[in-house]
């Protein structure tokens, strides 16, 4: 009688292990993010037109149930209003969510309102809520004016007071800034000296200077 021929041992594939985790792996990532954007948050929206350097009361807010996914850290929550208060730094229209990024501690903003006047016509981005980088090119004794450079970043236009009557940004607007403290007194004397002041939105390349 034959003796039976012994069966060989299977190999274990281990492409095929792999291959099972890429796929529960997948599986996972996809309900995690699925879940994240299914979750719904309350968060703050603007119930008026809020302006920069008002100071928050309670009929400006509204509460607003949303999903926001991966972006709900950028969004004033329904629990993390500043106990101290908050005032604005960045124009938020009604109805928009309310950005944490537009908002300052109400103790300690470090803002000064100054209005500036312009030596010629501005980017169109100049507008109230507006963030902007105040420039200044130093004029010496001749009456000639040197390289400019930012003396007061981070600021943001309150309001655009037009006297000439054309409604557009000229020599004959003043611009009302927010601008952060400890730049003011420089400020004011560039102002004072008869430096040339120009605004920039912020982020802008140098060249745009006006």
């Amino acid at each position: 009688m034959t003796a039976p021929v012994p069966r060989k041992a299977r190999r274990f594939d281990v492409r095929l292990l792999i291959g099972a985790v890429i796929v529960v792996a997948s599986i996972v990532g996809v309900a995690l993010v699925v879940g994240a954007f299914d979750r719904s948050v309350m968060v703050y929206q603007a119930a008026r037109p809020l302006s920069v350097g008002h100071r928050l009361v309670s009929g400006d807010l509204a509460l607003a149930e949303v999903r926001l996914g991966a972006l709900e850290s950028r969004y004033l929550r329904a629990e993390a209003l500043p106990d101290d208060g908050a005032v604005v730094t960045r124009q938020v229209d009604a109805g928009e969510l309310v950005p944490v990024a537009s908002l300052g501690s109400d103790a300690g903003a470090g803002l000064s309102t100054v209005v500036v006047r312009v030596e010629a016509p501005v980017a169109s981005g100049v507008r109230a809520g507006a963030a902007v980088d105040v420039w200044s090119s130093p004029r010496d004794e001749a009456g000639r004016f040197g390289p400019p450079s930012v003396i007061a970043a981070d600021s943001s236009v309150v309001s655009v007071i037009d006297e000439s009557g054309v409604g557009s940004i000229s020599a004959d607007t003043g611009v009302e800034l927010l601008v952060p403290s400890d730049d003011v007194a420089e400020l004011l004397s560039a102002i004072a000296n008869g430096d040339a002041i120009s605004l920039v939105p912020s982020g802008s390349p140098i060249g745009a200077a006006s």
